[in-house]
């Protein structure tokens, strides 16, 4: 499934946001209460899940028990959007345990970037849910966060967020790598997870659909070898449409050890190659991604992707009255 048909009430003023660590644990306490005290100086209430200060070496926790506390935060009558803690590593081990007709049940505005990519695939699979490519607890809390990313999250999640995909304050440039425009659904996520979802039930579906990702500290040899695997895997074939945000640190001057023959070809030397060829609009450079701005993302939804103009606009509201 590449189009969402499950769509959650927008975050209502005073409401309730429900976190769950599905992935790798907190680092000190103080990155969960700067957080909550960022929702709450906005007028909204935290409620953390049973298990949020879970430490099972690099994630939050046993799989069962991080499902669960997902599963309960999605119904729970109080909570009104799910945030994961923040991203990391293990969310995929999750999977196979939450109750998925709970959450289809039980609709909610879903936030998380990064590892979280694992969840937003298998959310779309198993019960159409459109959700959000955004910042977890700890990144809200972070001190580094800017405004922009913040002001972002929250008018996704109000839904009150202009259109058109903001471009990134500090470098506006976008590049376009290939020409056109498309009107499909958006689907994708971290590159590095989304591969891991190939061969799994929730394997993910770009038949049809605008194909975004992005990733950090990925050279472009990894990248090269991502794209040649789902071009080989017809995973490209039905692509309309690519979206590749900001790719932090993934250039051979990024990787400081990198070893001569690994800086021959630049990242949008395998950008060009790989995918130019598809034939479809393809736009490089969105703030989207692990960078110092994140302009939070619905997934699952229509988006206009106009590659002359450089733009990318949502077409449909991710959450419904």
């Amino acid at each position: 499934m590449s189009a969402a048909t499950l769509f959650p009430k927008p975050l209502p003023a005073g409401g309730t946001i429900g976190v769950a660590a599905p992935a790798s644990p907190q680092d000190a306490r103080s990155e969960v209460l700067r957080g909550i005290e960022w929702w709450e100086a906005h007028g909204y209430r935290v409620k953390l899940a049973e298990g949020v200060y879970d430490r099972d070496d690099f994630v939050a926790g046993d799989a069962r028990s991080r499902a669960a506390d997902l599963t309960a935060l999605f119904a729970d009558p109080e909570v009104d959007v799910v945030q994961t803690l923040q991203g990391g590593h293990g969310s995929a081990q999750t999977i196979p345990h939450i109750d998925f007709d709970v959450v289809a049940a039980n609709p909610k505005p879903f936030v998380g970037y990064s590892d979280i990519t694992s969840l937003h695939l298998a959310f779309l699979h198993h019960t159409g849910l459109a959700t959000v490519y955004g910042n977890g607890l700890v990144g809200v809390g972070d001190p580094q966060t800017t405004a922009f990313t913040r002001e972002r999250l929250l008018a996704v999640l109000n839904g009150k967020a202009e259109a058109e995909i903001p471009r990134d304050p500090d470098d506006p440039y976008v590049r376009a790598v290939g020409g056109g425009k498309v009107t499909a659904p958006l689907v994708g996520g971290c590159l590095w997870l989304v591969m891991q979802t190939l061969g799994t039930p929730w394997e993910i579906d770009l038949e049809g659909a605008i194909f975004f990702f992005e990733d950090v500290k990925a050279p472009p040899y990894y990248i090269d070898g991502q794209l040649t695997q789902l071009r080989h895997a017809g995973k490209l074939d039905g692509v309309v449409g690519v979206v590749v945000g900001e790719m932090k640190d993934c250039d051979w001057g990024d990787q400081r050890q990198a070893s001569d023959w690994a800086r021959s070809r630049s990242l949008e030397d395998v950008l060009e190659e790989r995918l130019a060829p598809l034939g479809v609009p393809v736009l490089y450079k969105l703030p989207l991604g692990h960078g110092k701005h994140l302009a939070s993302l619905p997934l699952g939804v229509r988006y206009t992707l106009d590659a002359d103009r450089r733009t990318l606009a949502l077409e449909e509201p991710p959450f419904r009255a």
